[in-house]
């Protein structure tokens, strides 16, 4: 599974959504995705991926693709 598949996955299995979601997702556009889920899709993605993300790069992550841009700053590349 590649890191962007891996990626994809934490967000289908965190919100409880289809694939084709996540492309334009952001922060508070769906029930989900509300302050509990947040912290929520920040751990699995500390533990998919083996990071520690600083507290403003959990506050920065908005979106699906500004958390691709976050993610690289831990040498995930997509």
């Amino acid at each position: 599974m590649t890191n962007l598949e891996k990626y994809i996955n934490t967000f289908v299995e965190t919100f409880k959504i289809e694939a084709s979601e996540t492309e334009d997702l952001e922060y508070q556009a769906i029930p989900a995705w509300d302050s509990v889920g947040h912290m929520t899709l920040i751990a699995a993605l500390e533990e998919t991926f083996d990071i520690m993300m600083d507290t403003e790069d959990i506050i920065n992550f908005s979106s699906f693709e500004k958390g691709k841009e976050i993610m690289a700053k831990y040498d995930v590349e997509f």
